[in-house]
C-alpha cells in the first residue's frame, strides 16, 4: 500500500503534466471569470498570487478588485504566510521559492483568497506544492473569521480525487477557464 506522501507525489506529477499543456493552450476567459465572481467582495481584502511558470495567472481580476490586494510572503518553513499589499506599478523583488513579493508595503489580513494549486477535485479539495502554507494559513484566518478560499486553475488539473489529510483546508470554489464551481 501507498503512503499519503507517496499518494501526493504520483498525483502531483499528473496534475503538472496536464497543466503544463493547459498553459500552452492559453486561460482563455478565466481571469475575467474570476474577477466577475469577486465583484461582490468588491470592498473585502483579498489575497491573490504572483504566477509562476505554468500556474494560471489572476493578476487581472487581482487589478481589477475595488479593496485592498496582498500577495504571500513566506517568512519560513512551517509559518502560515503574510500578505503585502499589492498594485500592478509596485516594485517586485524575488523572494523565497522565486516568487515576486512587492519590495515594500504595509501587510494585510485577507478575507478573500485566490489560491494556487497543482490539482483539484470536485469535492472542494486542492494539492498543493507540498509546503502547507496555504492549509496553515487558511486554519488560521478561518479560526478568527469566515474566510473564502477560491481555487484558480486549469480545467485540466482536475483529479477525480485529491489525496487528503486532516490537515488539509477545503477551498469554496474553483474557477476555471471553463467553469466555476462552489462547494457548501
Amino acid at each position: 500500500m501507498t503512503t499519503i506522501t507517496e499518494q501526493k507525489a504520483a498525483a502531483r506529477k499528473t496534475a503538472f503534466a496536464a497543466r503544463k499543456l493547459a498553459f500552452a493552450a492559453g486561460q482563455g476567459t478565466a481571469a475575467a471569470r474570476l474577477a466577475d465572481y469577486l465583484r461582490p467582495y468588491g470592498d473585502k481584502p483579498l489575497a491573490g498570487y504572483m504566477a509562476m511558470r505554468t500556474e494560471i495567472d489572476p493578476a487581472a481580476a487581482m487589478a481589477a478588485h475595488a479593496g485592498p490586494v496582498g500577495v504571500p510572503v513566506i517568512l519560513g518553513p512551517g509559518q502560515a504566510l503574510k500578505f503585502r499589499r499589492w498594485t500592478p506599478d509596485c516594485t517586485m523583488i524575488t523572494g523565497d521559492f522565486g516568487a515576486l513579493i512587492p519590495a515594500e508595503g504595509d501587510w494585510i489580513e485577507p478575507e478573500v483568497l485566490i489560491v494556487p494549486l497543482v490539482a483539484w477535485d470536485r469535492r472542494g479539495f486542492r494539492l498543493g506544492y507540498g509546503g502547507g502554507f496555504y492549509d496553515r494559513t487558511l486554519e488560521g484566518l478561518r479560526a478568527k473569521r469566515p474566510t473564502l478560499a477560491i481555487g484558480f486553475a486549469f480545467a485540466a488539473q482536475e483529479l477525480p480525487e485529491v489525496p487528503v489529510e486532516p490537515v488539509d483546508q477545503p477551498l469554496d470554489a474553483i474557477i476555471t477557464e471553463d467553469a466555476t464551481l462552489t462547494f457548501p
